[in-house]
């Protein structure tokens, strides 16, 4: 979609050689995430990623706030508090339901 991508690419390769490394290993990361997803998706179901993806946004948060000293609201706190509470819920029910 952008012009001279192909150019540019290639212009930054020459003037930096670690680019086609750090790509590489880019490319290599994308692609085990995805797999990582579907493994988990084959092994457990559709729901339990959902449930993943809310913990692990929750956990990104409080290490932002520990980390960044990221300013959070009441409502922030009330709505990450509901996410690990249902996280936690889905947990226990999946649990008791084997």
């Amino acid at each position: 979609m952008e012009p001279n991508v192909l150019d540019v690419t290639i212009s930054l390769g020459m003037k930096h050689r670690f680019m086609w490394l750090l790509l590489l290993v880019n490319s290599a990361m994308a692609y085990s995430a995805n797999l990582t997803n579907f493994l988990v998706t084959k092994h457990t179901s559709a729901l339990t990623l959902q449930v993943l993806g809310n913990a692990k946004g929750a956990v990104a948060v409080v290490i932002s706030i520990l980390l960044f000293r990221n300013p959070v609201t009441f409502v922030g706190i009330a709505g990450y508090s509901l996410t690990v509470m249902g996280v936690v819920a889905y947990g226990e029910a999946k649990r008791r339901h084997k």
